[in-house]
Parts: structure tokens; C-alpha cells; sequence
């Protein structure tokens, strides 16, 4: 199945991670591969994430990092809706 980022995740993963990466280029690097890593298994499993209280959408987190994935399963496709650090306020 394939993985989109709407518009707003991707400026929200942009923006994070030029956060971390001017405190450690490092950090950014290790988080940027783990998102990878879960993004190739949304594809493959889309169902993986848990279920949260907005209708249709299902929620992951990027362990052992503290940020969270939004996204809904749609027909033939995966659509990463938000991204944000888990201490943030929804």
C-alpha cells in the first residue's frame, strides 16, 4: 500500500526535525530512520497503529522516540495527517 504525508505532517516532520537536528545532528539522523522504518511498515501493515477517538484515524508512536504518527487507511492508500511530539498538546 502505498504512503502519503499530507502537506501539514510533512512541515510538522520538517519542522521538528530541524529542531532536533540544531541541538544534535545526530538525534535528527537516528529519528529520521526510525520514521522511515515505520512509514515502510504502514505500508505493509496499515492497521498496526491504535485507534483514537477521531473517527477513522489511528495513531503510532515512533518508540523509542517521543513522537506520534496521526493517519487514517484509506482505500488504496496510508495518509500521514500529523506529526508531533507526544509532550505537545493535541
Amino acid at each position: 500500500m502505498k504512503v502519503r504525508l499530507s502537506v501539514r505532517a510533512r512541515r510538522q516532520i520538517d519542522s521538528s526535525l530541524a529542531y532536533v537536528h540544531a541541538r544534535s545532528p545526530q538525534g535528527a539522523e537516528q529519528i529520521g530512520r526510525r520514521l522511515l522504518e515505520l512509514l515502510d511498515l504502514l505500508a505493509q501493515t496499515p492497521e498496526i497503529g491504535k485507534r483514537i477517538d477521531e473517527p477513522g484515524l489511528r495513531r503510532l508512536h515512533l518508540s523509542p522516540y517521543p513522537y506520534l504518527l496521526d493517519y487514517n487507511v484509506r482505500r488504496d492508500e496510508v495518509v500521514v495527517l500529523r506529526f508531533r511530539h507526544a509532550a505537545r498538546r493535541p
